[in-house]
């Protein structure tokens, strides 16, 4: 069967942080999983804060280094919490999304990653442009060259 809704590619197993987690946490979990994007949760409601990109934490390590310098980073990453520098304005969509309407998204806004919310706004799943990439690689993989 065909994917044909975010439902279909998106992923399920999230690393996440709450509110309370630090840039060091943050960082930390980046290097160790390989991954860009964290979603923030309320960690008692479980509703979608944010997401920080790997972007906006390197901009943000950038900043300390410049600031504080290379000796005073880790304690400076530990005092900066997830919730000051996640965008807080990101675009979820719902696990039933056609695929057809989330590919502008990615086209358009150059993201790298679009959230999954129920109607509580509780994060139940996030797609990457990886997963399209994945999804063209199983779609062309019994296509003659």
């Amino acid at each position: 069967m065909a994917a044909t809704t975010v439902g279909d590619i998106m992923a399920r197993d999230l690393l996440t942080l709450d509110q309370a987690a630090t840039l060091k946490d943050a960082h930390d979990l980046m290097r160790e999983k390989s991954i860009r994007h964290i979603p923030v949760v309320d960690k008692l409601s479980g509703k979608l804060l944010g997401v920080l990109t790997q972007k906006r934490m390197i901009a943000t390590v950038m900043s300390l280094l410049s600031d504080y310098g290379v000796s005073a980073l880790e304690r400076r990453e530990r005092q900066c919490r997830v919730v000051e520098i996640i965008d807080p304005d990101v675009e979820s969509v719902d696990v039933k999304a056609p695929l057809t309407e989330v590919v502008p998204f990615f086209l358009k806004n150059r993201h790298g990653c679009l959230t999954v919310v129920d109607d509580e706004q509780r994060l139940t799943g996030i797609v990457t442009s990886s997963d399209f990439v994945r999804l063209c690689a199983e779609l062309l993989k019994d296509r003659p060259a």
